[in-house]
């Protein structure tokens, strides 16, 4: 069994799509998939399909949801028995796929590998993990669902995953001097998260040091107008630093080894 959450959700097994075209079947295999191979409590199941009132059907409805993906498990798989992948338990349902393969099981496993090499400072491994972690995305996290509160919240913690390890890439991509590769995509990065400090201090760094002064002294002034205009808050004292060290030309910017590492000048 393949599973994609990291975009689109889609589960085939032997190649064949098993995803449900209907909303709450569809939504509930994206809950017991993103679980990956936890129990999902049939209360859980319930508020993740309605929301906001259950009718007195539920308890009815989701069995036959999980008799109709059991149904496409085994027409996939004759010669599996669809039981055995969609398990009942005390109180819920398990995915309990044999010989699966998750994205979202494979980004963790890749980032976790950049994590432990960026804190080892051995920043090109760092990088190769963390971009075969990121080129696993195909956009937003179960993009064709429409999730409830359960998957929603699940969606945020995939979200930030992926954001945490995109922003510690760049820090070591740009320790390594790669800030003319690295130009082009953090100026579409900054433009789609016009708040986010790290990022816009990344483009900032990457601009400054291929010779756009002007530029990436632009990026902060349209970062501190965001910032101040929507949340009310000042740009943090680190990307205040970094501003001042671009203002005055601080040679310790061109020190590629230490990127992201601002001295904190008067």
């Amino acid at each position: 069994m393949d599973i994609s959450v990291l975009g689109p959700f889609d589960v085939r097994i032997s190649g064949s799509p098993i995803t449900p075209t209907a909303a709450k079947p569809a939504k509930l295999l994206a809950l017991l998939a993103i679980e990956k191979g936890r129990t999902v409590a049939l209360d859980d199941c319930i508020r993740e399909l309605w929301p906001r009132r259950a009718p007195r059907t539920a308890n009815a409805a989701i069995h036959t949801y999980i008799s109709k993906l059991r149904e496409a498990v085994a027409a996939a798989a004759p010669g599996l028995d669809p039981k055995s992948v969609i398990a009942t338990r005390p109180g819920g349902y398990v995915l309990t796929p044999h010989n699966w393969s998750s994205d979202q099981e494979e980004f963790e496993r890749l980032a976790e590998r950049g994590h432990r090499a960026a804190a080892s400072a051995d920043d090109a491994a760092a990088s190769t993990q963390f971009r075969r972690a990121l080129a696993l995305w195909t956009g937003t996290a179960l993009s064709n669902v429409e999730a409830g509160p359960l998957l929603q919240r699940r969606r945020a913690e995939l979200e930030e995953r992926r954001k945490s390890a995109y922003e510690r890439c760049v820090a070591a991509e740009l320790r390594l001097g790669r800030h003319y590769e690295l130009l082009g995509e953090l100026v579409a990065q900054a433009s789609a998260d016009r708040t986010d400090e790290q990022l816009h201090a990344h483009l900032m760094l990457a601009l400054y040091r291929v010779g756009r002064r002007v530029q990436a002294l632009q990026v902060y002034r349209n970062l501190r107008h965001q910032l101040v205009n929507e949340l009310g808050l000042e740009p943090s004292p680190v990307v205040q630093a970094l501003q001042r060290a671009i203002l005055t030309a601080d040679r310790s910017l061109h020190q590629v080894g230490d990127a992201g590492q601002v001295r904190r000048s008067a």
